[in-house]
């Protein structure tokens, strides 16, 4: 009985960390839209995201549709957040697959992403997702942590993993992406 009590107040402790965590990222990126080629020229990926975290850069319009938002950012790693809401069901009544793969596919991008030295650019060539368990709006936020595993010359490839505050795995996925020259 002790153990299921801890585990749950070390999810609520979990996710009153998680929100707070949002909420500044939330004060500090305020502008959704797409940098301009200027804005971005010449910059590394992680200049990118460190502009985009201070503000300077928008941050992507799709977080405001799908209610998500990178929070924290490394070489090589990315953290998402996401809030499942009722607008993200599908008729089953759970959370439909494509925002969880959305969720994925950014942290898994991101994390290539961060990577990339200035001049570069990537895209999705593939990605997989394995989903574990549904997703509804009792889970209140869910985090996708995506890590590179390989960045060559050409390919990259990176994990995620989808996780609420109580540790519990939601789904994973797997990407390749192809690297190229940036125009």
């Amino acid at each position: 009985m002790d153990s299921k009590v801890d585990a749950t107040r070390l999810a609520t402790a979990v996710l009153a960390q998680w929100e707070a965590e949002e909420a500044k990222r939330r004060k500090l990126m305020t502008t959704a839209g797409v940098p301009r080629p200027d804005q971005v020229a010449g910059l590394t990926g992680m200049q990118v995201f460190e502009k985009m975290f201070s503000g300077e850069l928008p941050y992507p319009p799709i977080g405001e549709t799908l209610d998500f938002l990178p929070i924290e950012i490394e070489f090589g790693r990315a953290v998402f957040q996401g809030r499942p809401l009722l607008r993200h069901y599908n008729p089953l009544g759970t959370v439909h697959g494509g925002w969880i793969a959305t969720l994925l596919d950014s942290c898994v991008g991101c994390a290539v992403h961060s990577t990339m030295p200035a001049g570069k650019a990537y895209t999705t060539a593939e990605l997989k997702i394995n989903y574990v368990r549904a997703v509804t709006t009792r889970t209140p936020l869910l985090r996708a942590i995506g890590t590179t595993i390989h960045v060559g010359g050409r390919m990259a490839t990176a994990d995620g993993r989808l996780v609420g505050p109580d540790g519990k795995l939601y789904a994973h996925a797997s990407t390749t992406c192809f690297i190229f020259d940036a125009h």
